[in-house]
Order: C-alpha cells, then sequence, then structure tokens
C-alpha cells in the first residue's frame, strides 16, 4: 500500500471525483470542452497532488504539493459557482459538492500545517 493510500483526505477525494464525474455527465454538450473539462481536470488533479507529494518526498516539499491541492479544491469551487450561474446544477447539487470541497479544503489545510 503507498503512503497517500492511507491519508483519509485522499480518499474523500477520491469519493468527490466520482460524484462530479456523475454530475457533469449532466452538463450540456456545448461545456464539454469548457466548464466539463476544467472542473474534472481541477478535481483530479486534488488527488494527483496529494499522491505526487506523499512519495520520497520531505515535509516541505509535501506541503508544496498540498497547497497547490488546495488550490485545485478552490478552483473546483469557482467552478460549480459558474455552473450555478449559467443554470446547469441544482441548487442541491451545489450545495453538495461545495460542502464535501470545503470540508476537503480544511483537511488538506490541517494537513498541511501538521507537515510544517
Amino acid at each position: 500500500m503507498f503512503k497517500f493510500e492511507k491519508l483519509d483526505v485522499w480518499s474523500k477525494s477520491m469519493d468527490l471525483i466520482e460524484f462530479i464525474d456523475i454530475l457533469v455527465k449532466k452538463f450540456p454538450k456545448e461545456e464539454t470542452y469548457i466548464l466539463t473539462s476544467q472542473i474534472k481536470r481541477a478535481s483530479d488533479s486534488i488527488a494527483l497532488n496529494i499522491a505526487e507529494g506523499s512519495q520520497g518526498q520531505s515535509n516541505a516539499e509535501f506541503s508544496k504539493f498540498i497547497g497547490y491541492a488546495i488550490r485545485s479544491t478552490i478552483e473546483v469551487v469557482c467552478c460549480i459557482h459558474i455552473a450555478k450561474r449559467r443554470g446547469i446544477i441544482l441548487n442541491e447539487d451545489f450545495d453538495k459538492v461545495y460542502s464535501d470541497w470545503e470540508t476537503i479544503s480544511k483537511m488538506l489545510q490541517s494537513f498541511r500545517t501538521k507537515l510544517n
């Protein structure tokens, strides 16, 4: 088992990646190469940065990757705001994604504090 697979924040981000994947399948076709692509890449980036930073890195280097993951979390939140304003997602989906990513963001910030 790899180090990142033991991290709750990585596991939770993987769960939300699955939810995002289901959610964006409802987006209109004209958003495929715009918002759909952006939100999926940003979501994936969170788990990918956690994983990449965890292996063979110093705490300072791992903290840098956690910082990248935090920024990607903010990017996802901005994407769902855009989707909501464009009338693409329902308030319930917005609220779920927002709340879950907010939780992950707090977990990442706490984890980064422990690394420093």
